[in-house]
């Protein structure tokens, strides 16, 4: 029987890395693939989502999509982070449910943890205590997730699971200056301090430590997931803890990316968010120990390089 796997978020960062993977090898004879745009449906309308069901008949789903933001807009918009997204998840798998579809794999993130934790964090800590306040609507309807995941394996025997990446960044990111995450805004921002011979600034203090993961390392682990992981409690897909990186790293390796050879100052009167939150990726060693990560320095001159050629179509 052909596998229908629907990929909704399709066009994002993640969605355009598991197309590539997939394209590039990844698929399987008999795969049917559909990546999913926003403009494709409106998964906030459970008509819409269910309408969207039925046309595909998904046999298996990878669920990416969400209202997505950085540290300051969703400090503004905790509200709406959370109704959306309750409504994207509860109707997405609740059609996924009805329609018969026996994988689900979910994404969440590492922001959804406690804030007060110990670290590393690892998969059974996710519901510990409240999340870091700047972005606690988002986290929560991530939480649910999980919480719906089991609901549907323990009442239906459904295998809908979750992963939790670390920091995600690569070819296809959103660049936006105000809402774009770390390295894609960095990358941004470098790109005209260098074209406009101007200083780079950078907000913060440099000093926090990331987990960053190339996205495309994150789309083969998103199929291998699929394919092979069978429990319904959530996976972390984060690189080793060794590889954590300061702020001040990340930007070093935008500026060597880009041969940019301006001032750098750093903003220390802006926010710098948690310090940390480093992940264990015991349970992903265990199960898929030969797994190679992209060397970080390589990752960020491939997403320059990318950004560069691609600066006039780009999400900015």
């Amino acid at each position: 029987m052909a596998e229908v796997i629907l990929v909704t978020g399709g066009t994002g960062l993640v969605g355009k890395a598991i197309q590539e993977v997939v394209e590039s090898g990844e698929k399987r004879e008999g795969e049917q693939w559909h990546f999913l745009s926003s403009k494709d449906c409106d998964l906030s309308s459970l008509e819409a989502t269910r309408a969207l069901f039925q046309r595909i008949k998904p046999t298996k789903v990878i669920h990416l999509a969400a209202m997505v933001g950085g540290l300051f807009h969703n400090m503004a918009n905790n509200l709406a982070f959370f109704r959306v997204n309750m409504a994207i998840n509860d109707n997405v798998l609740l059609c996924a449910h009805e329609t018969g579809v026996d994988k689900v794999v979910s994404c969440l993130s590492t922001c959804i943890f406690p804030d007060k934790t110990s670290y590393p964090i690892d998969e059974t800590m996710v519901h510990n205590g409240p999340p870091h306040d700047s972005n606690f609507g988002y986290s929560y309807a991530k939480r649910m997730i999980d919480t719906l995941n089991r609901g549907y394996s323990s009442e239906h025997g459904r295998k809908y699971t979750s992963v939790i990446p670390c920091n995600v960044f690569g070819p296809h990111d959103n660049y936006n200056l105000q809402a774009g995450h770390v390295i894609p805004a960095l990358i941004h921002k470098c790109f005209v301090a260098k074209r406009d011979g101007t200083p780079l600034q950078v907000f913060g203090s440099g000093k926090p430590l990331r987990q960053f993961i190339f996205s495309l390392d994150l789309a083969r682990l998103f199929v291998w997931t699929l394919r092979n992981y069978e429990e319904t409690s959530p996976l972390i897909l984060s690189v080793d803890e060794e590889q954590e990186v300061s702020i001040a790293d990340a930007v070093e390796a935008v500026v060597a990316a880009f041969g940019f050879e301006g001032e750098v100052q750093y903003d220390t009167s802006k926010a710098d968010g948690q310090y940390k939150k480093t992940a264990s990726n015991d349970k992903l060693r265990r199960l898929h120990s030969s797994f190679e990560f992209t060397p970080f320095q390589e990752a960020v001159k491939r997403s320059v390089e990318w950004f560069v050629d691609n600066y006039e179509t780009a999400r900015k």
